[in-house]
C-alpha cells in the first residue's frame, strides 16, 4: 500500500490540525447489560456503541486507583490498590473502568497499559484530538477472574507514553488524562461468587508489555508455580507497533519492492510455549487506531475495540500437572512474522486444589505443530507495458489437540483442547505503469473453532468456542489529469464470538457477541501534494450480544461528516 505505508503518517499532523474543525459460570439473578452515556447525534466527540459490563444486583463499593492522572511523557506512573474494608470478598463480580480525555490540539494515538499486582487490567488506545475538539471516552473490563489479587494490597502501573513538544516543526500539544477505578458487587444467596482463579501472574508484569521485533523474537518467563494446579489458561494480547502496525497490508519479501509494500507477508499469529513445547495459538486481530489509514475514518467511531482490547484466552489445563511437579516452567511467547514490532502482555491464570498441596499428572497427546505452514498464492502479473496486477493469496490452517490429566483430591480428571486456528487473506493490486492508480484491496479472515472437554467419573463436560474476525479493506489512490490527487479508502471489521456449554451430548445455553465497524473517506490533495481536506466521510458500528439468560443488547450508531447522526437501540433484539 504505497500511499498508507509511506505518506499517511507524513500528512498525519496536518490532518490532526485540520480535523473536525470544518471460564463462564451461570448466575442465579440477571444481571444488567447497559450502554455507556448516551451518545449525542450532532456531536463529534468520540462514541462507542460498546455496552458496558454486566452487573448484578447487590450492593457494590467503589475504589479509585487514580484519578486526574496526567500523561504528558514516556515515564511510567505508579499507583497504589487497597482492598475495600466495607465490602470484602467473595465478589460477584468486579468491574475495571477507566474515563479518558485528550485536551484539544494535535496528538498522535497512543497505547495505554495498566496493571495491577503484575496483571494486566486494561489494554487499548486513544483517540486523536482536533484543534477545537477534546475527545473523552469511558472503557470498562470485567476482571473478576483478577480476584484472588485483590484480597491484598497491590502496587499497580499506568503507561501511557506521550511526547508532548515540539517535532519537526509540529507542536504535538494534545495532553491526555484518566481517571481509573476498581467496581466490587457483593456476592449473596441469589448472587453466589463465581470460582475464580486462585492465583493469577503477570507476564512480564508491571514492568509493561513485552517487545517482539523480529520473526525469531520470543518472550519468556521463568515462574516457579504453585505445586497443586489443576487448570490453566492464558489470556494474551499481541499489539502491532510500528512497521508492523499495517501487517495485513503486507506481501511475501520477493513482492515488497513490486508492489511498494511491507515484507513478512500480510499473515501473523501468536504462539504460546511451555518449555519450549508448543502449547496453544493466539489470532491476531487487526486493530487499526484512530491515527490509522486514514484519522476521519475513525471519527467519531473507533474501530473496533480500538479503544479497548480484548485479551484471547489460550486453555493450558492439559499443561496442569506438568505444571504442580514442583519445577521451574517457562512460558514462552511469540509472534509468527512479527517485523519490528509487536508488544505482548499476557496473564497466567491458575486454579488449584482445594485440599491437596501436591497433584500429579502429565501431558498425554499433543499435536500442536511449532509454527503454522502458511500457503502462498503468487498472482501478480507484470504486462509488456509494465501496468501491475494480480492477486497474493494466503491460507493458513493450523489445528491442534492437546490431552493431559491431573490427579486431583475428587479423583482424576482428563482435558482435552482442540483447536482449528485458521486464516485467509486475497489481496487484489491495480498499478497502472503511468502511476495514475494505485489500488490495493483486501479480503482477509480469521477463525479459531474448537472444544475444551473436561472428563471425570465418565461424565464429559466443556464448551463449544467459535470466533470469526472478518476484515475487508480497500484503498485506492488516485491521479488526476491536473496533478492533483485523491486517496479513498473504505474499511469494514467485524468481532464475532460464541460460546456454548455442553454436558455429554447435550448444549445448552451459551452466549454470543457481534462487533462491527464500517467506515468510508476519501482524503483530496492538490498538485503539489498538500492535503486539502476530505469528503464523503461515514461510519457505522453495530454491536449486539445475547447471554446465556436470553438478555439481548443492541444499538447502532451511525455518522456523517464526522458528526454522530443516528442512535439506533434494540433494532437487532426484536
Amino acid at each position: 500500500m504505497r500511499f498508507l505505508m509511506t505518506r499517511s503518517r507524513q500528512i498525519l499532523p496536518s490532518l490532526l490540525a485540520l480535523a473536525l474543525t470544518c471460564a463462564c459460570v451461570p448466575r442465579l439473578l440477571a444481571q444488567v447489560v447497559i450502554a455507556p452515556t448516551y451518545p449525542v447525534v450532532g456531536s463529534n466527540n468520540t462514541v462507542s456503541a460498546d455496552p458496558t459490563v454486566p452487573r448484578p444486583h447487590t450492593r457494590s463499593c467503589t475504589v479509585s486507583l487514580f484519578e486526574n492522572m496526567e500523561f504528558d511523557n514516556f515515564n511510567t506512573m505508579d499507583y497504589t490498590y487497597t482492598p475495600p474494608s466495607s465490602c470484602p470478598g467473595p465478589w460477584t463480580k468486579v468491574v475495571f473502568t477507566a474515563d479518558f480525555t485528550v485536551t484539544a490540539g494535535t496528538q498522535f494515538d497512543r497505547t495505554g497499559a495498566f496493571y495491577l499486582g503484575g496483571a494486566n487490567i486494561f489494554y487499548g488506545t486513544t483517540a486523536e484530538p482536533g484543534t477545537t475538539l477534546s475527545p473523552s471516552w469511558h472503557v470498562e473490563r470485567d476482571v473478576t477472574d483478577l480476584s484472588s489479587l485483590f484480597s491484598t494490597t497491590q502496587a499497580g502501573t499506568a503507561i501511557l507514553g506521550n511526547f508532548v513538544g515540539v517535532y519537526n516543526g509540529t507542536d504535538y500539544n494534545g495532553i491526555i488524562y484518566a481517571n481509573a477505578h476498581l467496581i466490587f458487587y457483593e456476592s449473596g444467596p441469589w448472587a453466589p461468587a463465581p470460582r475464580t482463579p486462585d492465583a493469577v501472574i503477570g507476564i512480564p508484569g508491571n514492568s509493561g508489555a513485552a517487545t517482539l521485533s523480529t520473526p525469531t523474537s520470543v518472550y519468556t518467563q521463568a515462574l516457579t508455580l504453585p505445586t497443586n494446579v489443576t487448570a490453566a489458561y492464558l489470556d494474551v494480547i499481541a499489539q502491532s507497533q510500528i512497521n508492523d502496525e499495517f501487517w495485513y497490508v503486507c506481501v511475501p519479501n520477493a513482492l515488497a519492492n513490486e508492489l511498494e509494500s511491507c515484507g513478512d507477508t500480510g499473515f501473523r499469529e501468536t504462539e504460546i510455549t511451555i518449555d519450549g513445547i508448543p502449547a496453544g495459538v493466539a489470532p491476531v486481530y487487526p486493530w487499526i487506531y484512530t491515527g490509522g489509514i486514514d484519522p476521519f475514518l475513525w471519527a467519531p467511531i473507533p474501530g473496533v475495540q480500538t479503544l479497548n482490547f480484548k485479551p484471547f484466552r489460550v486453555d493450558l489445563t492439559p499443561f496442569a500437572g506438568l505444571l504442580s511437579n514442583g519445577q521451574t516452567h517457562t512460558v514462552g511467547i511469540q509472534v509468527y512474522n512479527a517485523d519490528s514490532y509487536f508488544l505482548t502482555a499476557a496473564n497466567l491464570l491458575l486454579s488449584t486444589d482445594p485440599i491437596l498441596k501436591q497433584v500429579s499428572g502429565a501431558v498425554t497427546s499433543n499435536t500442536l505443530a511449532a509454527e503454522p505452514s502458511p500457503v502462498i498464492e503468487d498472482n501478480i502479473v507484470t504486462d509488456s507495458s509494465g501496468n501491475i496486477s494480480g492477486t497474493v493469496v494466503i491460507n493458513s490452517s493450523h489445528p491442534y489437540a492437546i490431552e493431559g490429566y491431573v490427579t486431583t483430591s475428587h479423583g482424576r480428571v482428563d482435558t482435552k483442547v482442540e483447536r482449528s486456528v485458521d486464516f485467509s487473506q486475497t489481496q487484489t493490486y491495480n498499478i497502472p505503469i503511468s502511476g495514475a492508480q494505485y489500488l490495493q484491496q483486501i479480503q482477509q479472515l480469521t477463525q479459531v473453532h474448537g472444544e475444551n472437554t473436561t472428563s471425570e467419573s465418565g461424565l464429559a463436560t466443556g464448551t463449544k468456542i467459535d470466533f470469526t474476525y472478518p476484515f475487508n479493506l480497500s484503498y485506492d489512490f488516485v491521479v488526476n489529469s491536473d496533478g492533483s490527487s485523491y486517496a479513498t479508502t473504505q474499511s469494514d471489521q467485524k468481532y464475532l464470538e460464541q460460546e456454548t456449554p455442553f454436558l455429554g451430548p447435550f448444549a445448552f445455553g451459551g452466549s454470543q457477541a457481534s462487533n462491527e465497524v464500517s467506515s468510508v473517506d476519501t482524503l483530496d490533495f492538490d498538485s503539489s501534494g498538500n492535503f486539502t481536506g476530505n469528503s464523503d466521510s461515514s461510519s457505522w458500528q453495530d454491536y449486539v450480544s445475547r447471554d446465556a439468560n436470553g438478555y439481548c443488547y443492541s444499538r447502532k450508531l451511525t455518522s456523517a461528516a464526522s458528526i454522530l447522526t443516528a442512535v439506533i437501540d434494540g433494532a437487532d433484539c426484536r
